[in-house]
């Protein structure tokens, strides 16, 4: 049997439990992992307690209510505060979700808070997203054609538009490439379920003129097929979404078609070698 163990600088230690509130009725208690790089040594584990009558019912609220009350220090990411920007991603209670629409209510017992697995730490509960980023932008999200544009818009039929439902609603939070074990250990090369479910959104949007470009650029024994259809990114999806239904259709497309990477895709320097980065 493989046993796998984490570096002993990377393991986190007991931090420092702080005071609770003085006079609170209703307390959550708040296990957060803390890292500063300036700092350096080990990543800690520290306690915190929540005055639930003092704050709103989500996560997110109880984060704030953390830094503006007892600890400034405190670093995470966060925007929108309506599950729509996907900034504050994070791995609650061993789930990657998004700390704004997860209620305190729906966790048991301690709250535990780490940053989304498997990616380089900033600082704290921020994870590094450079690499996450650029998978995004080598499937090249936007729209291309080869037609004259038209003088008003690019026309498009319900049913056609239809096809689009379940992919445009992507967030980039991260949730899902972070849950997938095929991209934990292959993340420089598999683009993993995020970049693969925006990369179906344009495959199958029918004013895109290209599905043949697009089809040679991910149809990759690493690119594409790292993924194993375990669904670790359909559960952990705060939007509901399937990045696995996505990445099989691109599948199915790519046997239909008979698409062949080295040959399909026409970007300056591309080819099908595994060898290639995104």
């Amino acid at each position: 049997m493989v046993e796998f163990a984490l570096p002993k600088n990377s393991r986190p230690v007991a931090g420092k439990t702080w005071p609770k509130p003085e006079g609170a009725a209703n307390l959550r208690e708040y296990r957060i992992y803390r890292w500063d790089p300036e700092e350096g040594g080990n990543p800690r584990i520290d306690t915190y307690f929540v005055d639930t009558d003092d704050c709103g019912p989500m996560v997110l609220d109880a984060i704030l209510w953390i830094k503006n009350k007892i600890d400034p220090t405190l670093t995470f990411r966060r925007s929108c505060r309506e599950g729509i920007c996907g900034s504050c991603a994070m791995n609650i209670d061993g789930l990657n979700t998004l700390s704004c629409t997860k209620g305190m209510d729906e966790i048991a017992g301690v709250i535990k808070l780490y940053p989304l697995p498997h990616m380089a730490v900033v600082k704290d509960l921020v994870p590094d997203l450079t690499d996450f980023y650029a998978q995004h932008a080598a499937i090249e999200p936007w729209l291309q054609t080869k037609t004259p544009e038209p003088e008003q818009e690019w026309l498009q039929a319900p049913q056609d538009r239809h096809k689009l439902d379940g992919l445009y609603e992507c967030i980039l939070c991260a949730c899902c490439s972070t849950a997938c074990p095929s991209y934990w250990w292959n993340s420089d090369r598999f683009l993993g379920p995020a970049a693969l479910l925006q990369a179906h959104r344009w495959i199958v949007d029918s004013r895109d003129e290209a599905t043949e470009e697009r089809m040679g650029y991910v149809n990759d024994a690493f690119r594409l097929y790292r993924c194993h259809t375990i669904f670790n990114c359909t559960k952990a999806c705060p939007k509901s979404l399937s990045p696995a239904k996505a990445i099989a259709e691109i599948k199915n497309l790519a046997i239909a078609r008979g698409a062949d990477a080295g040959r399909k895709c026409s970007r300056k320097g591309c080819h099908s070698s595994a060898e290639q980065a995104f």
